[in-house]
């Protein structure tokens, strides 16, 4: 996996983290740097290390099913980026923003551990799976993790300024347009791996 492809799917991993910063950014009244740095540490620190726990689990079935890494990736990748384009579907069909979790953050504009880590951990489960493709792709992990937490990290401050001062209108693009990005990702590994395709 070249650096092109992981910057990719950094960032579209990234994006359930930068759609609720912007929930987060909404519930303050005024602009914190300090806080978005929080939220970055946050969203980008289990974002890189859940990929590294599925890396882990990986490696451990990976010689039991190395013939059929590229359909394992391929399904795992739709999978998540399928579930995203339907959260994303389903706040365009809402009235305002659609999101339960910003209807909460609006009523919540603390940066502690209990408001964050449930946070954290809700939007890097995904990636736990993409660490389990990484795996069977056999990428190098270490680099691999620390791009993916430091563009988290990045579009997480990002997302609390954006949500300061725009408002709810990017949060279900950017789930929309995390979900696209995967499924696409997931499509070329496996065409890539059938023959299909040639980069």
């Amino acid at each position: 996996m070249n650096l092109w492809e992981l910057f990719v799917i950094a960032v579209g991993l990234s994006m359930d983290a930068f759609a609720v910063s912007i929930c987060k950014g909404l519930s303050m009244k005024k602009m914190s740097w300090k806080n978005g740095i929080i939220a970055g540490l946050y969203f980008g620190g289990f974002q890189a290390g859940m990929p590294l726990i599925g890396y882990v689990l990986g490696t451990q079935f990976k010689v039991l099913i190395t013939s059929n890494d590229h359909w394992i990736a391929f399904i795992l990748l739709c999978l998540i980026g399928l579930n995203m384009v339907k959260e994303a579907v389903d706040s365009f069909r809402s009235a305002g923003c659609g999101c339960e979790k910003c209807a909460q953050e609006e009523q919540n504009d603390s940066f502690d551990v209990k408001t964050m880590v449930p946070l954290a951990v809700a939007t890097s489960i995904d990636a736990l799976a993409v660490g389990v493709t990484f795996a069977f792709l056999s990428v190098d992990i270490v680099p691999a993790v620390s791009f993916i937490g430091s563009i988290t990290f990045f579009l997480s401050v990002l997302g609390i300024k954006i949500g300061n001062v725009f408002g709810a209108k990017f949060k279900a693009k950017a789930e929309l347009a995390g979900g696209i990005i995967l499924i696409l990702m997931g499509t070329k590994i496996l065409l890539e791996h059938l023959g299909i395709l040639a980069f």
